[in-house]
């Protein structure tokens, strides 16, 4: 997978149309609250063509980002080449080996990302999903977080994750996710099938409308007063736990 550690800021009209019309893989543009016309037009309908995530913002917010003369316009080139859902799964299944797949809803700590796909490279995982909107930016602190791990996993980055969850199951991948509330614990959940573990966001957990859609829930057993694990931590244990049962 491709990795490059600089220049991963552009700005001004020109660089980043010409970086979009090239084909050139962004994380995210950011486009000046008041740009209107011909130009917003012709980004917005370049960003939608590419799948590249694009967000409104104050002019002091562009401020702090650049100091030079932005233009009302900013792009964060992507520090990898993503890949896409539908090429890693046939790609699992063709090589004999049965898919583990995670899903980050929501997931905005950029540590934490890191911390996740470290833990899924060490574990055997084959891809970690995030929405197009909504997800850390995958930026150098990510990847060395990671261990370089971000480098050598492929990441699938998807317009909607609930379509992503439809074309597991589809796929035939059991969908999981864990839940408090649920009766089983994870060691009595078949993690040695195929399967895709969604993770929620450090905030809010999983949406509804991911969790309603899941296969099964499982809990992971706690003792003591704190609500709930840190998202990378609870990752961790999903990941060994499939581990464990995927060796045995």
């Amino acid at each position: 997978m491709a990795f490059q550690e600089k220049n991963t800021l552009i700005f001004g009209r020109h660089p980043i149309v010409d970086a979009l019309q090239s084909g050139a893989q962004l994380d995210k543009i950011f486009l000046q609250q008041g740009v209107t016309g011909d130009f917003e037009k012709e980004v917005r309908k370049l960003c939608r063509e590419h799948d590249v995530p694009l967000q409104y913002v104050p002019k002091e917010r562009m401020a702090k980002m650049v100091k030079g003369n932005h233009q009302g316009i900013i792009g964060y080139l992507a520090l990898l080449d993503y890949a896409r859902l539908d090429n890693v799964v046939p790609g699992v299944f063709e090589s004999g080996e049965t898919p583990l797949i995670l899903l980050l809803d929501r997931v905005t700590d950029v540590r934490n990302l890191g911390a996740i796909a470290r833990s899924a490279e060490v574990c055997g995982a084959h891809a970690i999903v995030v929405p197009k909107t909504g997800s850390a930016l995958i930026n150098s602190d990510a990847i060395k977080t990671s261990a370089g791990a971000l480098t050598r996993l492929p990441v699938c980055r998807e317009n909607s994750l609930v379509t992503a969850v439809e074309y597991l199951q589809h796929s035939g991948i059991q969908v999981l996710a864990s839940d408090l509330k649920a009766e089983k614990y994870i060691f009595n959940t078949d993690l040695a099938a195929a399967s895709a573990l969604i993770l929620g966001s450090e905030d809010e957990g999983i949406h509804p409308s991911l969790l309603d859609r899941v296969d099964e829930r499982f809990r992971i057993p706690q003792r003591g007063a704190t609500d709930s694990l840190n998202v990378s931590v609870a990752a961790g244990i999903m990941l060994y736990e499939a581990l464990r049962q995927r060796m045995g």
